[in-house]
């Protein structure tokens, strides 16, 4: 009974094993699954790529990302995300389980590929023109219907409305007027003239993935529009976009705004992405019952499309196109579609179409070498009040550039031509022009004594009235030690003036415009000096950016509403022409999911006679500065942002015996933002903008009699006002809620 005992325990653990072990074996023999978790120091982590061996996907909107039937084995897993350093680690799958691996990604701003300052990608720790890059996401803590609204939350930018009326405007850097900051879209300058007033309307936050903004002279790479800056706006590239997304906003003002977005693989070999954006405000609102709209009413429907090829070597080939078109218009509240361009009721009225068509390729070459090329219809239809204002612009801009190392230097150099025709209904036009434009470049990036860098830029472009216009740059960039650094840059910018495409003023009132004599080109020069310093450690990060700015004006086309409250006389600077300034930018994080970014500029911007006097530049604040934090809570996955810009008082343009002052007040535009992920592809946001209600005061001069038809009774107009709505520094619509949603479905490729 013992023998049988033991033999039969014997057996049993024999049966007992090679159970366990064919069990186990089978087990190997299933497919696991990786669940990965991707967070910064902000939360989830949107879009990361994620790749295991051959297989790559995107991360969802809870930063997840999956990969099912996964056979058991040692892997290697690397993760990457936009300008973040790429990580790697090796991960073990097991049969039949699920494994998980969470990954946090390092601070945002260590290693940005940035493309703007030198026409090539580089890190932006080594570029030697300082630039500023702003991710997409920074957009969505205030969600706003156009980018023109967005970049108030970049320091030293300022939207600025030139009318009251229709609400159009454009954006400064370093308190210079917008038609000296270049538009740049995925590094074409596509963006300018009589599209700089609505270029920036229409084209859809969710396409963009980064801007890159620098302050300082580009022209010698870029042409002669970029005196005070670029702003390029850098959208997605098809793969890298979700597979579909959705987003909808609207506020207590009757705003609607609604963003498409389709990403779709057509073949192996060609990717295509799809965004429509439209934006309807169809009721009159006037708060501060002065008769006139505080917001102009806007219809805007826009589609962005874009191709990208996948070539050998991983050469570029894309293609890209955008239509704009907007039904405008602002004045007083009655106003109707049949008063359009008669004397009853007071209205701006204003139909836009724009079409745009970019395309980038890389020639099969030993050097790099690269063709750019687009086009632009930009086409408007207006009246200002009885006032018509028609105009059309095509330019063509054709642009070939090679890319070559040579040791310690790195040569880029090309060829250009701008081909632009415009003709409108002003009396400043007496005939439709057709201008050629072309141009040559070069710059040499030289690394000396591993750490110091010297740019040298020179760009030759041929004008037809104006003959042949260099402009220079220079740059050094020293390199204090791995957490600090300090650029030096300088170079000349010209411009030619085109006055209606540029002031509106001109068009909006009562106010005849003079031009007292033939106006020469503009031109500058403008100095920077910067400090970096980055301090990254274990539990926070904190990255201080101070720059000191000056341009110097020989000639300057100035609007003058001093001389005639009647008038606006342009002609040539009589003088000279100077801004200024100091710019200190903070941004921090820290262990918490806590996320600081503040701003603050100080300025002069002034005019200096030859007779000596000295006139500070309209809409021009001395102070202005702006402030982002966000909050996150992980568990709840709430998030809360609070973003706020403020100016100091600056100049207005007011007439004579003028009730109202000349200066603004201070004041600030403060806005909050809660939101909450509720699963991987929706989350629900709201807020209010504009919390503390802040509206400027008496916009608009004799908003009651807009023809002028009482101006020259002495007893209802004894100072002898004149109707003008030019008195503008700030938005007119008061605190208002909003609420939306945001829908993204992420494709998985397994």
């Amino acid at each position: 009974m013992v023998r049988f005992s033991i033999m039969s325990r014997t057996v049993l653990l024999i049966h007992t094993i090679l159970f366990l072990l064919f069990q186990t074996a089978a087990g190997q023999s299933e497919p696991g699954r990786l669940i990965c978790r991707i967070t910064d120091e902000a939360g989830p982590v949107e879009f990361a790529s994620l790749r295991l061996e051959e297989l790559q996907i995107l991360t969802d909107s809870l930063g997840i990302g999956v990969f099912d039937g996964i056979l058991p084995g040692e892997y290697r897993l690397t993760v990457s995300f936009l300008s973040y350093p790429q990580q790697s680690r090796k991960v073990q799958i097991k049969g039949g389980q699920h494994t998980e691996v969470n990954f946090h990604l390092e601070n945002v701003q260590l290693d940005e590929v940035v493309v703007t300052g030198t026409m090539r990608e580089i890190k932006r720790s080594e570029s030697p023109i300082p630039l500023q890059v702003i991710n997409a996401r920074l957009f969505a803590k205030n969600p706003s219907p156009n980018l023109f609204e967005s970049l108030a939350l970049v320091n030293g930018l300022q939207p600025v409305l030139n009318c009251n009326v229709c609400n159009t405007g454009d954006i400064r850097i370093n308190g210079m007027d917008g038609v000296y900051s270049q538009i740049l879209i995925d590094g074409m300058p596509l963006v300018s003239g009589l599209g700089g007033v609505y270029g920036l309307m229409g084209i859809p936050n969710s396409m963009v993935e980064r801007i890159e903004v620098v302050k300082g002279p580009a022209g010698a790479l870029y042409g002669a529009e970029a005196m005070a800056g670029q702003i390029n706006i850098i959208t997605r590239k098809p793969g890298k976009a979700p597979a579909f997304s959705a987003e909808f906003m609207g506020s207590s003002w009757a705003e609607n705004q609604l963003e498409l977005g389709l990403q779709k693989s057509v073949s192996k070999k060609l990717k295509m992405l799809l965004g429509v954006h439209g934006f309807w405000y169809d009721r009159p609102v006037d708060h501060n019952g002065d008769g006139f709209t505080d917001a102009a009413l806007q219809k805007r429907i826009s589609i962005f499309q874009k191709w990208h090829v996948q070539r050998a070597e991983n050469r570029e080939a894309s293609l890209a196109a955008r239509y704009v078109y907007e039904d405008r218009w602002g004045g007083q509240t009655h106003w109707k579609p049949k008063h359009r361009g008669q004397d009853e009721v007071y209205g701006e009225s204003i139909y836009t179409g724009r079409l745009e068509l970019l395309g980038r390729y890389q020639l099969a070459t030993a050097v790099p070498a690269f063709i750019q090329s687009s086009y632009v219809l930009h086409s408007q239809d207006s009246y200002y009040g009885d006032v018509r204002y028609d105009a059309s612009q095509q330019t063509g801009f054709l642009q070939g550039y090679f890319d070559r190392n040579l040791g310690a230097h790195k040569l880029l150099g090309g060829l250009a031509l701008r081909i632009q025709h415009y003709d409108d209904s002003s009396p400043a036009t007496s005939q439709a022009e057709l201008s050629l434009q072309p141009g040559i470049f070069v710059q040499n990036e030289w690394m000396f004594r591993k750490h110091n860098q010297f740019l040298t830029g020179l760009r030759l472009d041929w004008h037809q009235h104006h003959g042949l216009v260099w402009s220079p740059r220079l740059a050094w960039h020293q390199h204090l030690g791995p957490d600090q650094s300090l650029r030096l840059s300088g170079g000349s910018g010209f411009r030619v003036v085109s006055l209606f495409t540029e002031d509106h003023a001109a068009l909006s009132g009562a106010r005849e415009v003079v031009i007292s004599e033939t106006l020469q080109p503009e031109r500058s020069w403008t100095g920077n000096l910067n400090y970096n310093l980055r301090i990254n450690r274990t539990r926070f990060f904190l990255e201080l950016d101070a720059t000191a700015f000056w341009t110097h004006f020989s000639n300057r086309i100035i609007p003058d509403y001093d001389s005639d409250p009647l008038k606006i006389i342009y002609s040539n600077l009589d003088g000279s022409a100077v801004s200024r300034g100091l710019s200190l930018q903070l941004d921090y994080s820290d262990g918490l999911p806590l996320k600081v970014m503040a701003g603050i500029t100080w300025m002069q911007v002034f005019q200096n006679r030859a007779d000596g006097s000295k006139i500070t530049q309209i809409r021009a604040p001395e102070w202005s500065g702006t402030l982002t934090a966000t909050y996150t809570h992980p568990a709840s996955r709430i998030s809360l942002d609070l973003t706020s810009n403020w100016f100091g008082p600056q100049r207005l343009a007011v007439v004579p015996h003028d009730f109202r002052p000349e200066y603004s007040p201070w004041y600030a535009i403060v806005n909050l933002q809660i939101s909450r992920k509720f699963s991987r592809a929706w989350e629900l946001f709201g807020g209010v903008k504009n919390l503390l209600d802040f509206v400027p005061k008496n916009p608009i001069l004799r908003p009651f009699d807009p023809f002028d038809r009482q101006a020259d009774d002495p007893l209802s107009n004894p100072m002898g006002y004149r109707f003008d709505p030019s008195y503008n520094y700030g938005s007119l619509q008061g605190i208002r809620g909003y609420a939306g949603f945001r829908y993204r479905l992420n494709e998985r490729k397994s």
